[in-house]
């Protein structure tokens, strides 16, 4: 009975998460005009150089070209290169120089395995760009054309690194190169940018670095097996007030919070299994920013500035772009609070320590449906007491079931005297009736948070267990588990005592149909550990039940 009332806590749980999300999705704001650029940034610095707003950075409508561009020196059509390395197929403009199109060879497309993903996009599903330039009278932008220097476009065999460059000149005598470098077997890209001052006076300027992206969710990262969805939107850190989320809907309302300015920390844009962002090392102050820059297009990214040059002289910014899967254990690696982009929700509390020792079991066992299973059988481990408790309970009430349907014959017209009377019974058997809420609501966060796990990791992307099952993130593609985990349910029922209620025993015997039903588009990862966990239950109350009743024959 005890996995019955669980299973109805968690479908009223879940009901009110459902209900939370559709509320929220109600009140987003219908589109809007493009907002003020300056909005959800500071007030420009004070010191010797200061520091633009975004106001200064262009928006990032394609095809207006700056002032400082003679338009009949550009070609009919802006040109781009494609770039291959062992995890990249990479597509770079001549406008700006940006990163257009960036396709991720190990990592399959959610709806359409037989294609890479995409996480960077021009168009083709949505819009998505990683953008920089420079901020600044007669300084090259986002869109600004370039010229490729040239050079090998693809990563060889036996190559660790490769840089493409780009380089641009202006009308006062500065001379800009654009660097990416690629590094493999890493999602790291370095993005540089060069000043090289020919002209007759110093040169003070301020790099920018932002990603653009419209606000649709990702492939897959809505709807779940419940309703839930992961976020997507900007983020930024800082060791002060560490992890940040920002609403696409806040930016376009112009009520975005977070820390504008400090000496450390980086700004990302987040979605499903993935994460875009921009890592500026060292302490140099930086100015991080949100806006709006059209229908359904938003901006954020970070300023930096650079040392003042002389004439004759040069100066170099550059600033480590991050591009791929949210795996754990590397992002904590590569820059600090990184790693919190992945989204479990509101319980974060539990599911990321879950999740540690998911990741342990896993380097010993090699496999993640394995390391489910040890994970199932630790949490029964811990537990056990707590089960072992409410399972003497409810095998004290299969002893006492006759007795209970003996005083609601007696007292059935009588309520208040059935509730006095049964109250008296339990307490000469020494039976609490409400012995196995404590595992219930024990249980209860443990599983959402398996479920936020397993709906929000990357590792669990496409991980597959044994035979059929090859994405433990998605459903059994036969149902196989799910049958499975019925029958177990099935079990459990026959094993807990009958409800003296005829009609309440009808509707315990319905239950494992209809939750059945309900785990056929769960998880398998999900319906693995409640399967397992089930298995272990009637073994556990199976042995208690025998020890209980056997006890009871002898005395």
């Amino acid at each position: 009975m005890d996995n019955q009332r669980l299973i109805l806590v968690l479908v009223f749980s879940f009901s009110l998460i459902m209900l939370w999300d559709a509320w929220q999705k109600q009140g987003q704001p219908k589109p809007m005009p493009p907002a003020n650029a300056t909005q959800g940034i500071a007030a420009p610095g004070t010191g010797a150089v200061p520091v633009p707003t975004p106001a200064a950075i262009p928006a990032s409508n394609t095809g207006v070209l700056p002032a400082t561009v003679n338009p009949e020196a550009l070609p009919a059509k802006v040109g781009k290169e494609v770039v291959k390395t062992d995890l990249f197929t990479a597509e770079i403009s001549a406008q700006g120089g940006d990163l257009t199109r960036l396709e991720l060879i190990r990592h399959h497309a959610t709806e359409d395995k037989t294609r890479n993903f995409i996480l960077f996009d021009n168009g083709e599903r949505h819009f998505y760009q990683a953008q920089s330039g420079l901020i600044g009278e007669n300084l090259p932008n986002h869109k600004s054309v370039y010229q490729f220097v040239a050079g090998s476009l693809e990563l060889k065999e036996g190559q660790n690194t490769l840089e493409v460059r780009l380089e641009t000149a202006t009308n006062s005598g500065l001379k800009v190169a654009k660097t990416y470098t690629f590094h493999r077997g890493s999602y790291l890209i370095d993005v540089g940018h060069e000043i090289i001052n020919q002209g007759t006076a110093s040169v003070s300027a301020h790099v920018y670095f932002q990603s653009v992206r419209d606000s649709k969710p990702p492939e897959g990262s809505t709807g779940g097996a419940m309703g839930v969805s992961t976020f997507t939107g900007p983020a930024v850190y800082t060791e002060q007030d560490k992890y940040q989320k920002i609403s696409f809907e806040d930016i376009a309302k112009g009520k975005a919070k977070f820390t504008h300015k400090a000496d450390n920390g980086w700004v990302a844009l987040v979605q499903h299994y993935f994460v875009t962002a921009w890592l500026p090392q060292g302490n140099v102050e930086r100015e991080f920013f949100t806006r709006k820059l059209g229908d359904d297009l938003y901006g954020a990214g970070v300023i930096l500035p650079v040392a003042a040059i002389p004439p004759g002289a040069s100066g170099e910014v550059a600033v480590q772009l991050y591009a791929g899967p949210q795996e754990q254990d590397n992002l904590a690696k590569i820059a600090p609070g990184l790693n919190l982009v992945v989204d479990y929700g509101w319980l974060t509390v539990v599911a990321a320590p879950l999740f540690w020792v998911l990741e342990m079991l896993h380097r010993l066992v090699g496999n993640w449906g394995w390391a489910i299973i040890g994970l199932t059988v630790l949490l029964k481990l811990i537990f056990f007491p707590l089960s072992a408790a409410s399972y003497k309970s409810m095998a004290k009430m299969k002893l006492v079931t006759p007795k209970l349907a003996k005083l609601k014959e007696t007292y059935g017209d009588d309520r208040a005297r059935l509730n006095q009377e049964m109250m008296a019974l339990y307490k000469r058997e020494k039976i609490n009736p409400l012995g196995g809420c404590l595992p219930i609501v024990v249980q209860i966060p443990v599983f959402i948070a398996l479920y936020w796990v397993l709906l929000g990791t990357a590792e669990m992307r496409y991980a597959p267990w044994l035979g059929w099952i090859n994405d433990l993130s998605a459903q059994d593609p036969y149902y196989i588990l799910p049958l499975l985990m019925g029958a177990t349910m099935l079990v459990q029922t026959k094993l807990n005592p009958t409800p003296p209620d005829p009609i309440q025993a009808k509707v315990m015997m319905f239950m494992p149909i209809v939750f059945t039903g309900m785990f056929l588009f769960m998880p398998a990862g999900l319906v693995l550990y409640w399967t397992v966990n089930n298995l272990l239950s009637i073994a556990q109350q199976w042995q208690i039940t025998r020890l209980i009743e056997g006890g009871k024959k002898g005395s």
